[in-house]
């Protein structure tokens, strides 16, 4: 089964169940320096912004497993087709980017919110973990690239076409953020992930057809 997987999507999945068992599993404390931090918090680290993508929430947890699994399998499902598209460069490319402008966009809300009277105590302690800021980039990329492919997702008997799923997340995930429901979540993330993986698509597939 790995072996029918684009190289590029099969070493992010192996390296993040690597990653996720040597957390649980190893007196190694990797949740104390890898995890994306708040610049202004003592615990932040620099490497914190591209680390915190193979970090997912402890399996002690109640959502521990099913973070890192609802990652992975969505990662898996749409990961080849990109690389596939983009080439293995491109793609690599596109999944950090989308990560780093996950964390970025995650760290401009939390100024708003301290803005806007949020306790420093609670922002520079909570840390930022998961692949779901790149991966919401290589899903926004498909949806920019193929935007009438029909997705099917739980409890809906029909098929939705990307071009309007995605924004619809968007739009749910720009609301739960600012609202603050469901709490835990860094729904700011996802959006940075899923403009810079739009932008990126948008770019190549305005420039995939000029002259070299």
């Amino acid at each position: 089964m790995f072996q029918n997987v684009t190289p590029v999507t099969r070493n992010i999945v192996l390296l993040n169940v690597i990653m996720y068992l040597a957390a649980n599993f190893l007196p190694l404390n990797l949740y104390s320096y890898l995890p994306a931090f708040f610049p202004e918090s003592p615990y932040f680290h620099w490497w914190q912004v591209l680390t915190h993508m193979f970090m997912h929430a402890p399996l002690a947890q109640p959502a521990g497993l099913s973070h890192i699994l609802f990652n992975m399998f969505t990662l898996w499902s749409f990961g080849p087709i990109i690389e596939h598209t983009l080439g293995q460069r491109r793609y690599a490319l596109l999944y950090f980017a989308s990560g780093i402008g996950a964390y970025l966009l995650n760290v401009a809300w939390n100024y708003v919110e301290l803005s806007q009277g949020a306790d420093p105590a609670m922002i520079n302690s909570i840390p930022m973990v998961g692949a779901s800021g790149a991966i919401f980039g290589v899903i926004a990329a498909f949806a920019t690239l193929f935007p009438d492919a029909k997705l099917s997702i739980m409890f809906l008997p029909f098929g939705i076409k990307a071009k309007y799923l995605m924004p619809i997340i968007i739009v749910g995930s720009l609301y739960l953020g600012i609202s603050g429901q469901m709490g835990g979540v860094a729904h700011f993330a996802h959006i940075g992930g899923a403009l810079i993986g739009f932008l990126f698509a948008l770019s190549w597939r305005k420039n995939r057809f000029r002259i070299q």
